[in-house]
């Protein structure tokens, strides 16, 4: 089965333009697509339209299955919000849950009763017990809480009986997608769950991310272009309301479409008039830029294609960052460099031709 949106909608507030926001992207099942773009392209807004938050026309459909004119609670997403979202007086616990609380299809309303099983008082306990074997027709032992099986997936279970405002962040955003999922939606909506959190908690939860959704269907939101690498299985790049390009993360990656998507997912971007060896090779299209990403620029090389000024070092983890001026170019070129030059030396940078990639303004 397939996730078809189509959409358009307008926003707009008291004093300001309206904003359009527009998409047209198919998730095929099991295939987590990341929208990317830079704050203020529209990503969010996208996200809670196909939720169901706001107005839009056009069409959304999974399988047979339209869901255009359904409310946020008949589309059977999961959401998990940036800000966590969780009702601070209710236990970790019972916010896991809570979505199961109005689940009445399927087993959904028997999983409802299970939790209400396990927080009767002891006394009455044994005959809420004897009702649910009836109900379910065995002798089997009460099941544990969904909530309470999914918080020990994502390693906080022993913080069940906890308040929400007594956790951190890390722990909170685990809490929040334990809720999502606790209704087995067919499709997980995420919007930029690890943006508020601080660079250890966010690698962590973004690899316990890969496992939970490498099972699922997802959409993701994010400004991060690390985040959409580890996550996409194909990434739509978003901005000012509009769909850019859409790609695996090699394409968007190593072939933008444009020296916007370029510049934004980190590539260098020279006009192809600054570099005479590459015109005769994509001089035949419309090509008006070279996109080559920093980790593949060549510093030293005798056959050189730019020569320029170290202009700055940044020590990134394991290797350095070098920006080098490059003399008619109104950007600096980007290189990593585990050995980098002293900034004001001079140095020749050479891009492979296999690793260039040509894009159009």
């Amino acid at each position: 089965m397939t996730l078809s949106v189509d959409l358009e909608a307008t926003f707009s507030a008291d004093g300001t333009d309206p904003f359009r926001v527009a998409a047209d992207f198919e998730v095929q099942r099991g295939e987590t697509v990341v929208i990317l773009g830079p704050s203020g392209s529209g990503k969010s807004l996208l996200l809670e339209t196909i939720a169901g938050f706001h107005d839009h026309d056009g069409r959304i459909t999974d399988g047979d299955r339209v869901l255009s004119d359904r409310p946020p609670e008949g589309r059977d997403f999961g959401f998990v919000f940036q800000d966590y979202a969780l009702f601070p007086h209710m236990t970790v616990l019972d916010n896991a849950g809570f979505g199961t609380r109005y689940e009445w299809t399927d087993d959904g309303w028997l999983a409802t009763l299970a939790d209400r099983i396990r927080s009767v008082p002891g006394r009455l306990r044994s005959v809420a017990s004897k009702l649910w074997q009836r109900l379910r027709g065995d002798t089997g032992p009460t099941p544990e809480p969904l909530g309470l099986r999914l918080l020990d997936d994502l390693g906080v279970a022993d913080l069940a009986e906890r308040y929400p405002p007594t956790l951190s962040g890390g722990e909170r955003q685990r809490v929040a997608l334990a809720r999502a999922l606790a209704v087995d939606p067919s499709t997980l909506l995420l919007d930029e769950p690890l943006s508020s959190l601080d660079v250890p908690t966010r690698q962590s939860l973004r690899d316990d991310l890969q496992d939970v959704l490498a099972a699922m269907t997802a959409i993701y939101v994010t400004h991060d272009r690390t985040t959409a690498r580890a996550l996409a299985d194909r990434i739509v790049v978003m901005n000012d309301g509009e769909v850019v390009q859409t790609g695996t993360p090699e394409d968007v990656f190593q072939r933008p479409a444009s020296p916007l998507v370029a510049r934004f997912t980190g590539s260098n971007c020279v006009p192809l008039d600054a570099l005479p060896a590459f015109e005769g090779r994509f001089r035949d299209g419309d090509a008006t830029h070279l996109a080559v990403r920093p980790e593949d620029v060549e510093i030293g090389a005798r056959d050189a294609d730019l020569s320029g000024t170290v202009e700055r070092v940044t020590r990134e983890d394991a290797t350095s960052r070098v920006t080098v001026a490059v003399e008619g170019l109104a950007e600096p070129i980007a290189v990593y460099s585990d050995d980098p030059p002293a900034p004001g030396s001079e140095v020749n940078l050479r891009f492979p031709r296999n690793r260039v990639s040509a894009c159009q303004a």
